[in-house]
């Protein structure tokens, strides 16, 4: 199921795609979903979880969202600090977080599958389970999922960091070993 505020270009995409999707309402997507991925500007996810927290609790929900502080302002330079994945977990309380697909831009996002495995996509949880259910979704979308560490370790996956950007898994690993 696909949400947005804009549910008329969800709709469209849905008929696209076929009779198993669907286009809904933010709320009608988080009780549909098993897994629920949120992709909002940061400074909007406090709102949107104040909306779905009772839908997405022990749900997997898959953090795409990215702090920067000449969008997102305070909450943006609170979550930096504290860390993206650390911030995520303390905003939705009771999910079952991955931080995934925050590493890579969008832009070449639809071409993975033609190369599948041949880009890595750095995750981070605490949720053993939901790194499973997370990396065949990720798998389906042409990567390979390489988990980096808790959501600690979520500080790491956005943009201007040395994981941002392509890398193959191998690079993704060399990289994480020289973290701090």
């Amino acid at each position: 199921m696909f949400s947005s505020r804009r549910i008329e270009r969800n709709k469209a995409l849905a008929a696209q795609l076929g009779a198993n999707a669907h286009a809904g309402t933010p709320r009608e997507a988080a009780a549909f979903g098993d897994v629920v991925m949120i992709s909002v500007p940061y400074g909007a996810l406090p709102e949107v979880v104040k909306n779905l927290a009772a839908l997405i609790k022990d749900k997997i929900v898959i953090d795409t969202c990215n702090p920067f502080v000449w969008r997102d302002g305070d909450i943006a330079t609170w979550a930096l600090e504290k860390g993206a994945g650390l911030a995520s977990k303390e905003l939705m309380p009771g999910a079952r977080i991955v931080r995934a697909f925050n590493a890579i831009g969008a832009a070449r996002m639809s071409a993975a599958y033609q190369t599948p495995g041949r880009v890595g996509m750095p995750i981070a949880s605490d949720d053993a389970e939901a790194i499973v259910v997370a990396s065949i979704l990720i798998r389906d979308a042409g990567y390979e999922p390489i988990v980096i560490g808790d959501l600690e370790m979520g500080k790491h996956l956005i943009p201007g960091t040395p994981l941002s950007g392509e890398h193959t898994p191998d690079e993704i690993m060399s990289i994480v070993a020289n973290l701090d």
